[in-house]
């Protein structure tokens, strides 16, 4: 039997002969005490991996003098200091601490552990205490049932550093810009940045396709129109993918294709949060006199930008996200976009109008697939059938319908969801600054007693109630009303577009459509519709399992 870590494992470069060394070789066996979950974070690629092995043999060899086995490998390759980015592999080490299969996380340093503070970690370590779980960190030696004071000055040291090393990276980029120097990342098709210049070039190999996709968009050519000939010639994006109308339509909006510095506008959640994403195209960045600061070389004018982008907007569609650069919500008109997949490329079949089509197609041309299309009234009342005779078939205590109900009611009240997300934030942020608070008492002396404990007790009673509120929140609304089939089947009439494509979900992962055998073939379109149940392609004791803890993870 193979470990299920083995591909992580083979990502950070260990041999064979040495993971049998470390005891990583065979999967680990013994009770959840004695095992353990590791969790290994490269903050950027250029972080040598033999650094991380070395950090992975530090931790292994410390998990020997505690005679205990490490269970899972969790690796990921992110940068995890602001507070959107959401760190999936770090979940899933958590995840199996809260589901019983272990009971120790191993981390290397605090600073891979969070650069959110305390109020972060002391959540978490609430969450390890209740099921007598741990955290240790390997380098400083801390374990957290000992060194919670410690660790909790550590995480708050590492938020620290995480946010003067934001301030002095962003008056950096501003400095490059105002200077018309390129500040990284990825360049657009048809440019690069020669090493150590800092500025943009016209790249061989690409530029002349480039500018043949600038001279059809000045033609008044449709971004698809141009996918197409590019596909249908052979000619691929500069990681060998097929064209698609999306991605010219970036294009035509990108600043920087024109050589110039952007000045784009960032996204922000409803508190004015930073999301770490940018609005598409945005502005370029005009110097005291005026004037576009210029990056470099383009492969088109500032002139051919706002001609192109011109082009494209007479053909928005106002009220809409069509030719928008600033997209919206688009509300759901159809039941199964981006659950019908097409025969042929395995990609998703998007609204029509009158029908499904395939999105490849769509998007990139026939040159990438042949794709398939349907009426979509007649295939939306066969799905409408068959959900309701798989719903009617399952027994009462199906983790599937338990899914269901679960998933029907968090549609029914999307305001509970958004409020514990909130509530959330507020808690982490409040027991940070307890922790700060507790700083300037006790470490660095600046604060008499009498504040300390006037300041504390008003902090401590906001923690009590967000914590309150939370767990309130987080209660589990009574499924017995829908847990029975019956029930759920009398839902789908009136539960609207949004309502039905929330319980398809739950119980379905896909459909795929298979193509007629000939034209004018009448197999009854329900024949043709092959469905990926999630009750019949997942272990259900596993899925409950992870249900449980996704259930309970903001609690």
């Amino acid at each position: 039997m193979e470990r299920e870590d083995r591909p992580a494992l083979r990502t950070l470069g260990f041999e064979e002969t040495e993971l049998k060394e470390l005891g990583l070789w065979e999967p680990a066996t013994g009770t959840p005490a004695d095992l353990i979950e590791m969790y290994v974070r490269r903050s950027k690629k250029k972080d040598t991996l033999s650094s991380l092995r070395e950090q992975v043999r530090r931790m292994c060899a410390h998990a020997t003098s505690e005679g205990k086995a490490i269970r899972h490998v969790w690796f990921e390759q992110k940068s995890a200091s602001k507070a959107h980015v959401r760190r999936e592999e770090f979940e899933k080490a958590t995840a199996a601490i809260m589901a019983g299969l272990s009971k120790t996380l191993y981390v290397f340093k605090t600073s891979r552990l969070s650069r959110r503070g305390m109020g972060q970690v002391g959540l978490l370590l609430d969450k390890f205490e209740e099921r007598q779980a741990r955290i240790y960190v390997v380098a400083e030696n801390l374990d957290s049932t000992r060194s919670r004071m410690v660790l909790a000055i550590l995480s708050e040291q590492a938020r620290e550093q995480a946010a003067d090393i934001a301030q002095f990276t962003k008056l950096g980029i501003d400095a490059s810009k105002a200077e018309g120097k390129w500040t990284g990342g990825i360049t657009p098709y048809g440019l690069y940045s020669p090493k150590g210049s800092g500025k943009l070039a016209r790249n061989p190999s690409e530029y002349p396709t480039a500018r043949r996709i600038a001279e059809y968009l000045l033609d008044g050519k449709t971004p698809a129109w141009v996918a197409d000939t590019l596909n249908s010639e052979g000619k691929r994006t500069r990681h060998g993918k097929l064209w698609q109308a999306s991605g010219i339509i970036k294009l035509a909006h990108s600043v920087t294709w024109a050589g110039l510095v952007p000045n784009r506008e960032k996204i922000l959640d409803e508190h004015g949060n930073d999301v770490g994403k940018y609005h598409r195209g945005g502005e370029p960045l005009f110097d005291r006199s005026g004037h576009p600061i210029a990056l470099g070389e383009g492969v088109i004018t500032f002139a051919e930008h706002m001609k192109i982008r011109s082009l494209l907007a007479e053909r928005a569609q106002e009220g809409t996200t069509i030719g928008s650069k600033k997209r919206g919500k688009r509300l759901t008109v159809t039941l199964l976009s981006g659950i019908l997949r097409c025969p042929h490329c395995k990609g998703s079949m998007n609204n029509g109008g009158i029908n499904y089509r395939c999105a490849a197609r769509q998007e990139e041309g026939p040159s990438s697939c042949e794709g398939v299309s349907t009426d979509r009234k007649r295939v939306e009342s066969a799905v409408e059938v068959m959900w309701l005779n798989h719903v009617l078939n399952l027994p009462p205590d199906s983790p599937t319908i338990h899914a269901i109900a679960r998933g029907w009611l968090s549609y029914q009240d999307p305001a509970a969801e958004a409020r514990k997300a909130q509530v959330t934030a507020a808690l982490e942020s409040a027991v940070g600054r307890e922790m700060q608070l507790k700083k300037e008492r006790f470490v660095l002396g600046r604060m008499t007693e009498a504040d300390y404990e006037y300041l504390w007790r008003e902090l401590n009673a906001q923690i009590d109630s967000l914590k309150a509120e939370l767990a309130q929140l987080s209660q589990e609304a009574d499924l017995s009303p829908l847990a029975d089939p019956e029930s759920l089947a009398g839902l789908w009439a009136d539960a609207g577009i949004g309502g039905q494509r929330a319980l398809l979900r739950a119980a379905l992962n896909k459909i795929t459509l298979l193509p007629a055998k000939y034209r004018g073939d009448r197999t009854p379109i329900l024949d043709r519709l092959v469905p990926d149940w999630k009750d019949e392609s997942a272990n259900p004791a596993q899925e409950a399992m992870w249900d449980r803890w996704e259930d309970s993870r903001t609690a």
